[in-house]
């Protein structure tokens, strides 16, 4: 518990130090926040605040993960937890990958609609089934899920296991990305699951996710020092689809992707919310809530963003405790 204690305070020392260095040259490049005239009027004021903040996430992630595989194959002398903790940093950064293009393409190129919706779902299928086939092909995790409450791990037949694994790196991936549209909203929830998902890791002793999730959580609160409102930086896909391939993978590693409907909640409504939205105007015309994902909605209604931020943070946090406790 210590050594991850420690790994936690490096990433956030390392995250605050690799902030402080582009955050500066994000504002000098003039690579700022697009504001939509459609969206909460508050929100105007935002308008230039340096964006693509996930670079800072993408760039601590490797410097620590360079570290840790370091010290694992040349001072501690166990590879496999090396080895283990790869797959989950290449998913992470596959998909921040995936939102750094989308993010590059309409801030950096000017083309408001970034990355196409179908382009940027392939990109993050493919991801998605590299990962799936790693976990089931190389390092043979096997293809059980373990049932919250009942206590007890199923078997998925493997036809069965791909497809669902699958679904649920997308669903995760998107939910997270919905859930970041005002300052700290996405960082504050996912930081709250990461930990989450890290404690469980420390519970089922798998050192590989203990240690990543430590890293990880460390890395979103350094980041959340400046993504706190008011924002001096904001994460962009680059980010929230980073972070959103991160729990996914933790999850389908640990085999526990169905604690995700507890712990993960807050995305999970957002979602809901943009769904019924939809759903809803299509058919009346008119709107169910004043404006989707749901923290919109609340920010319309008169709560601030920080209250918004709060409020769904304790959510997230009760949600996680029970999470943890049923397990």
């Amino acid at each position: 518990m210590e050594f991850q204690v420690k790994v936690l305070l490096i990433s956030f020392a390392v995250t605050v130090v690799i902030s402080m260095v582009v955050i500066p040259i994000l504002k000098k490049l003039k690579i700022g926040q697009i504001e939509r005239d459609d969206g909460p009027k508050s929100h105007l004021k935002k308008q230039g605040t340096p964006t693509m903040g996930g670079i800072i996430i993408i760039l601590s992630l490797i410097a620590i993960c360079v570290g840790l595989y370091f010290y694992y194959t040349k001072i501690r002398i166990e590879p496999e937890i090396a080895k283990n903790i790869l797959p989950m940093l290449f998913v992470s950064i596959g998909f921040g990958l995936i939102g750094f293009i989308d993010d590059f393409k309409k801030l950096v190129l000017k083309n408001t609609k970034g990355l196409k919706p179908a382009s940027k779902m392939f990109g993050l299928l493919i991801i998605s089934v590299a990962y799936t086939l790693f976990l089931t092909m190389v390092l043979k995790t096997g293809t059980d899920i373990y049932i919250p409450f009942v206590k007890t791990y199923i078997t998925m037949p493997l036809w069965l296991y791909i497809p669902f694994a699958i679904l649920v790196m997308l669903s995760a991936t998107n939910a997270i990305n919905l859930t970041d549209g005002i300052d700290g909203l996405s960082s504050s929830v996912t930081t709250i699951i990461l930990t989450a998902l890290t404690v469980i890791a420390i519970i089922f002793d798998v050192k590989e996710v203990t240690i990543f999730g430590s890293a990880l959580a460390g890395i979103c609160l350094g980041f959340l020092l400046f993504n706190l409102y008011p924002a001096k930086i904001m994460m962009g896909d680059t980010g929230s689809l980073l972070l959103g391939g991160a729990v996914a993978g933790m999850a389908l590693y640990l085999k526990i992707p169905l604690l995700l409907l507890i712990i993960a909640i807050v995305p999970i409504i957002e979602t809901i919310s943009v769904i019924l939205q939809v759903l809803h105007f299509k058919r009346t015309g008119n709107r169910l809530f004043k404006m989707a994902p749901l923290h919109h909605h609340f920010e319309l209604s008169g709560w601030k963003e920080n209250k918004i931020v709060r409020t769904f943070s304790f959510i997230t946090l009760i949600a996680c405790i029970i999470g943890v406790m049923v397990i």
